[in-house]
């Protein structure tokens, strides 16, 4: 089975006009962004977020429905030469994907690197119910806010060690 790495979807062409489009390519902005926190989580912090939602999680998955059960495959990774150059193939990763359908509705989709098909799950129903009223707002605040937070701490750190290392290399021109 293979499998693309990004999300499928564009921005709907309406008569309504460009503000309903622009609503929408804001909201599918901040669900990337979610998506991208919640699959590089760790699977306990998902675990613990369900669990301290009202109901639990066994409440909050009565009723949901597996659209597609969790499963493991390959994705392309590509690359570009320079990183503004030509594209390439650099080569391929395993990946798990899940969709959930919650009880009211809505769907939720979780793609993960490696072969956890439980934290893809995870992120799937995470991904539903940030989706929700209900539960959105909680979410966003307790645990994808802190978990952005912490990724982009750890990106910042791992940049300063590398930079601490950068040799610099020259030659000498002789006087010829």
């Amino acid at each position: 089975m293979t499998m693309t790495a990004g999300m499928a979807g564009g921005t709907a062409e309406t008569a309504g006009g460009t503000a309903e489009t622009a609503g929408e390519a804001a909201d599918q902005v901040a669900r990337r962004r979610w998506l991208a926190v919640l699959a590089r989580a760790d699977r306990g912090r998902l675990q613990a977020a369900l669990d301290d939602l009202p109901g639990g999680r066994a409440g909050v998955l009565a009723g949901a429905v597996a659209l597609r059960r969790p499963e493991t495959g390959l994705a392309m990774v590509r690359g570009r030469a320079g990183g503004a150059g030509a594209r390439f193939n650099l080569g391929e990763m395993t990946v798990s994907r899940a969709v959930v359908r919650l009880k009211d509705g809505e769907a939720g989709v979780g793609y993960v690197a490696g072969r956890d098909r439980v934290k893809a799950e995870l992120v799937a129903v995470l991904d539903a119910l940030l989706q929700t009223g209900s539960h959105g707002p909680q979410l966003m605040r307790d645990l994808v806010e802190p978990l952005a937070a912490e990724q982009a701490a750890a990106r910042a750190l791992a940049s300063r060690k590398a930079a601490a290392s950068r040799v610099e290399f020259f030659t000498m021109v002789r006087g010829e």
